[in-house]
């Protein structure tokens, strides 16, 4: 799919993530179907629309509490005057994109079109707060996917949980004599 606005890691991670895990309740096949074929040449931005089903604070953190729609790339033409068709992005014809993102029934393949093939994988069930590197360097195949986790919404109890008293003993106690 071709997004037109915006493609960096840090803003599509999280959006393709979130629509994966809520919208299309898992389903990549669904999502594939919506984002892929349901545009005839790509899109000029993918909005907050792909969060419907979210839970509010997932919003609040993804958006900030902003909303706008997403917008199909609309009347794209060749030099010729015909429409423009959909075509493979590849390494040689990318034409100054920065990112391509591959939907896998595992994940979520981030490549760094500027100098590489393929790339790492990112979980479909990652937290859609962690926070992407958008540093092409550190987008390769062969490195961990460079992210932090989200930081902790809870903290933790200020008194350690006290192990429960063991059991009264069912014995009897021996009799003296």
């Amino acid at each position: 799919m071709y997004v037109h606005f915006d493609g960096y890691p840090s803003g599509r991670l999280p959006l393709l993530l979130g629509a994966y895990q809520h919208r299309f309740g898992g389903d990549v096949e669904a999502m594939s179907r919506h984002l892929i074929d349901s545009v005839d040449y790509g899109w000029s931005q993918l909005g907050t629309d792909l969060l419907d089903g979210a839970p509010d604070d997932l919003l609040q953190d993804l958006t900030g509490g902003t909303e706008y729609p997403s917008r199909a790339y609309d009347n794209v033409i060749n030099t010729d005057g015909t429409p423009a068709k959909r075509r493979l992005i590849t390494p040689a014809n990318n034409g100054g994109l920065d990112w391509g993102y591959v939907l896998h029934p595992h994940g979520i393949e981030v490549i760094n079109l500027l100098e590489e093939d393929i790339g790492p994988v990112v979980d479909w069930h990652t937290d859609p707060r962690a926070r992407f590197s958008d540093s092409v360097a550190r987008w390769r195949s062969n490195r961990p996917i460079p992210a932090t986790l989200p930081p902790r919404t809870t903290q933790p109890t200020a008194t350690p949980v006290q192990p429960a008293a063991a059991p009264a003993s069912t014995t009897r106690p021996a009799a003296r004599r």
